[in-house]
């Protein structure tokens, strides 16, 4: 019986996240705790992930993690500002040093000319700091495009964990 092949990606985020002693809590708006899922199966992953949040509604957002509703309809759950307001509000909310946010359209429904399907907003920051946020445009099916908004979040989180070395 072949075993499936490490995901390297997530095996690099646990490893450089245990030796820099950091701690992760994760928004996941649109992948539905893909994030939270790779990284937990690499071993030793409880020394890395504090929690995890998925609010998909904006009920939840604002129920879990107390993202203000005029925010929301503001500017929309896919947007950055939502991803910001997450990645803060799930730093006041765990005891973790980082949080990593993404929201996004994974499809293959949910688009519009403004936010097609496949756009995708990320958020990177550490305890006290600013948060970091990008806005991308993936491709290809609703998996491939949680796949890819997951390993953009993780490779964020690298980039930003090397740049405060």
């Amino acid at each position: 019986m072949m075993s499936e092949s490490p995901d390297v990606l997530a095996v690099e985020v646990s490893r450089r996240c245990r030796e820099k002693g950091v701690r992760l809590v994760l928004v996941e708006a649109c992948t539905g705790g893909l994030v939270c899922a790779r990284l937990t199966e690499v071993p030793g992953a409880s020394s890395v992930v504090d929690r995890g949040f998925i609010p998909y509604s904006n009920e939840s957002k604002v129920e879990q993690l107390g993202v203000p509703l005029g925010l929301l309809l503001a500017h929309g759950s896919v947007s950055a500002e939502a991803v910001e307001a997450l990645a803060h509000a799930a730093l006041e909310r765990s005891r973790a040093d980082w949080a990593v946010a993404e929201t996004g359209i994974a499809g293959p429904t949910g688009g519009t000319p403004d936010k097609p399907v496949g756009l995708a907003f990320l958020a990177v920051v550490r305890r006290g700091g600013r948060a970091e946020v990008e806005r991308h445009v993936f491709t290809g099916d609703r998996s491939g495009v949680r796949r890819a908004i997951s390993d953009r979040a993780m490779a964020l989180l690298l980039a930003r964990l090397e740049s405060e070395a």
